[in-house]
């Protein structure tokens, strides 16, 4: 149902004919595709009642809103593949939300609202009601014009659609509407894409009018949520006792023999950031003109000054000065100082272990006696102890162009050992980031940012951009981690135990929505079973059921819960925050009034709102440090997880480029807006699971110690 409410790619502009019911929409619609030589899209909601009516003699139903809107859709996609330059719309999704909400206590079907707010259009035409009213078979409002009229224009504004009001006779809306198509047709000419730059665009498998949507955003700048509480234990948080959590282990590990498992791991990024403070270092530090302890003082940087103090105990340490020893044969005339200078650099450099240019998940990050682990090799050793079925595991990286086989020739090098020491067997897979997902970047007047040789520039488009290769994942349950999330072997205990307890959370939740989904299928439910499941959705994801529910028929109850439980589902491991920078679990208010669990970034949250600081402020936990995800419906089909992300989330970051400025958009965060329409659990877990490596200094701490 997803993929048929969904718009398609196109280069065409689109603009809307919206407003209420005899006010010239079709009229107008004929008479500008004519005049621009181009398609215009019938309304089906017409073409569908009136057979409706000459069949049962019955008019609109709840029911008939969804088979309406994929009709309308059809009709849209499959001609804006044939249009030329712009398609005119008799209608959209939006104008059936505002009659599904008008006539039925304000009522919309879940999938219906999310694709009327998420298709997009370049303009739309508001018809206003100073034309005769013109009655037929169907219309039957011509006492509330002015009532339906409004009902259409907040919609738009609530929405931020752009759009135009259409008055006078046919004629004066006639030269308004083409008048407003040449500006749009003008603008698009302006924006510069030359026949090469579109080549450019399309060998990148993006669209010349996804780009310009992309452009869009940075006029539009960074969109600020509406934070309504912060997560807390209790509320939006569960905190489990001992006795449920080793009963969801029990549940865990009595399922798992007959479950496809998967641990799903981002590991594309480089180690450059890990060692940022060592390489402001070796550009800044001058033996000859100031002492290491001086330069320490100077920068005051807590991380810097505890890799100097324990450099000795890092896992390269041996292997650095080694190296160094070989190469400065003077080594020992020269200062302590000097000395560091050169190990470091020796460290970070190409001529040296290079470390600075490998991926973060090949770096060195724990010594024992017998060997030096990577973060690689430590996500391997845990997934042995918590999603090994018949002893295999599956582990599926995410990596960087240029990296999979760096990747591949270290395990090749650790497989008899890693899998011996487990006794498991490892399936591992790779993808990288498609360039499909790359988004373009601007420089500081939004126009797009081009390369010494002209060429537009795009950037990989964020950690969000990684849903597509979540998409593409076969499992039933996939554990996410982040690569540098791990721990040495003695320290396995608590983050195996969670692990265990999360997946069987969800499989629990899993259950228990797939029977309640199974009932409500047959549509023979009493008033209090849809009341039972309206109060498990109300508790278990903290989502408020809508004031009109108790308004509703027994059928159009049905209908909303079905389309609130039948999503992905996730169950989100959250520690206390003890100071670390980062986003958090609120809950969050979106444009069509509904509440739910987000992750919030601090970035996304209206610090120059006293409120919104203060609800921040009183936040009490972090990012998720483990995330298990079940991605099939009850009928054992997967979701198309591209239906379920917030594009309204993408964000706008500063960056540079040869040494200058520009701006880039990342898109929704993996498990920010790239997962805003799941349902989500979130689930309170030690930080003794949260060990993340994000600078050098960090493999001092005890949980990468084997000592």
């Amino acid at each position: 149902m997803a993929e048929t409410l969904a718009q398609r790619p196109t280069s065409v502009l689109k603009a809307v004919f919206f407003g209420p019911e005899s006010t010239g929409k079709t009229t107008l619609a004929q008479m500008l595709a004519e005049h621009f030589n181009t398609l215009w899209v019938e309304e089906y909601m017409r073409e569908y009642l009136q057979e409706k009516w000459n069949l049962e003699q019955k008019v609109c139903e709840p029911k008939d809103m969804l088979p309406i809107a994929c009709g309308q859709m059809q009709r849209e996609n499959e001609l804006a593949e044939k249009a030329n330059r712009i398609l005119f719309c008799d209608t959209d999704l939006l104008e059936l939300k505002v009659y599904s909400e008008a006539y039925y206590n304000g009522f919309c079907d879940p999938q219906l609202l999310k694709h009327a707010l998420n298709n997009r259009y370049d303009l739309y035409f508001l018809m206003y009601i100073d034309v005769p009213w013109t009655p037929d078979d169907l219309r039957d409002k011509p006492f509330d014009r002015i009532g339906m009229f409004k009902r259409f224009e907040e919609a738009l504004i609530l929405t931020g659609k752009p759009y135009v009001v259409l008055k006078g006779d046919l004629e004066e809306r006639f030269q308004t509407v083409v008048s407003e198509i040449n500006k749009l047709l003008k603008k698009r000419i302006d924006v510069g894409f030359s026949e090469i730059d579109i080549l450019q665009i399309e060998e990148n498998g993006l669209s010349s009018k996804e780009v310009e949507r992309q452009l869009k955003l940075f006029e539009r700048g960074n969109v600020k949520v509406d934070i309504q509480r912060a997560a807390t234990p209790g509320n939006g948080i569960f905190v489990y006792s001992e006795k449920e959590k080793k009963d969801f282990i029990a549940l865990y590990e009595n399922k798992i023999s007959q479950l496809n498992l998967l641990k799903f791991i981002p590991a594309s990024g480089a180690a450059t950031r890990m060692f940022k403070a060592l390489h402001n270092f070796t550009d800044e530090f001058d033996p000859e003109q100031e002492s290491l302890r001086n330069y320490l003082d100077r920068k005051e940087d807590p991380s810097l000054q505890r890799f100097f103090e324990g450099i000795e105990s890092l896992p390269f340490y041996d292997r650095a000065f080694k190296l160094v020893r070989e190469k400065y044969s003077s080594l020992d005339d020269k200062s302590k100082d000097e000395q560091h200078l050169l190990l470091v650099k020796t460290m970070l450099y190409e001529d040296g272990l290079n470390l600075s240019n490998l991926p973060k998940g090949l770096v060195p990050f724990h010594k024992y006696e017998d060997r030096i682990a990577t973060a690689f090799e430590e996500h391997l050793y845990g997934a042995s102890k918590y999603l090994s079925v018949n002893g295999l595991a599956k582990v599926h990286f995410t990596v960087a162009h240029g990296d999979k086989d760096k990747f591949k020739n270290e395990f090749e090098t650790i497989k008899e050992r890693v899998e011996k020491a487990t006794n498991t067997k490892f399936e591992i897979t790779y993808s990288y980031q498609d360039p499909k997902t790359d988004t373009i970047a601007v420089d500081e007047d939004n126009e797009p940012f081009r390369d010494e040789e002209g060429h537009i520039f795009f950037r990989p488009g964020g950690h969000g951009a990684l849903i597509e290769n979540l998409n593409n994942q076969e499992a039933d349950l996939i554990f996410i981690k982040n690569i540098d999330n791990v721990v040495v072997e003695k320290r396995l205990g608590d983050v195996v135990e969670y692990k265990k307890m999360l997946g069987g959370k969800l499989l629990q939740l899993q259950e228990q929505i797939f029977t309640y989904l199974n009932q409500l299928d047959t549509g023979n439910n009493s008033e209090t079973k849809l009341d039972e499941i309206a109060r498990f959705i109300e508790k278990e994801f903290s989502v408020e059921i809508t004031s009109s529910f108790n308004k509703f028929t027994g059928e159009e109850k049905t209908q909303y819960l079905c389309r609130k439980l039948d999503k992905p589902l996730r169950v989100c491991g959250m520690v206390k925050n003890e100071g670390d920078p980062g986003g958090g679990p609120f809950l969050v208010k979106d444009e069509t009034g509904e509440v739910s669990l987000q992750i919030i970034e601090g970035a996304q949250i209206d610090k120059d709102s006293m409120e919104q600081l203060k609800i921040l402020n009183n936040s009490t936990h972090f990012n998720p440090v483990d995330i298990v995800c079940g991605i099939y419906n009850r009928k054992g089909e997967k979701y198309d997880l591209h239906q379920y992300v917030d594009e309204r989330m993408s964000f706008i970051a500063h960056k540079t480029k040869d040494g200058r400025p520009l701006k880039a958009l990342e898109r929704p965060g993996l498990w920010n807006g790239g997962m805003a329409f799941w349902n989500t659990v979130f689930v309170e877990v030690p930080v003794s699971t949260f060990n993340p490596v994000k600078t050098v200094a960090d493999l001092l701490k005890p949980s990468h110690r084997t000592e």
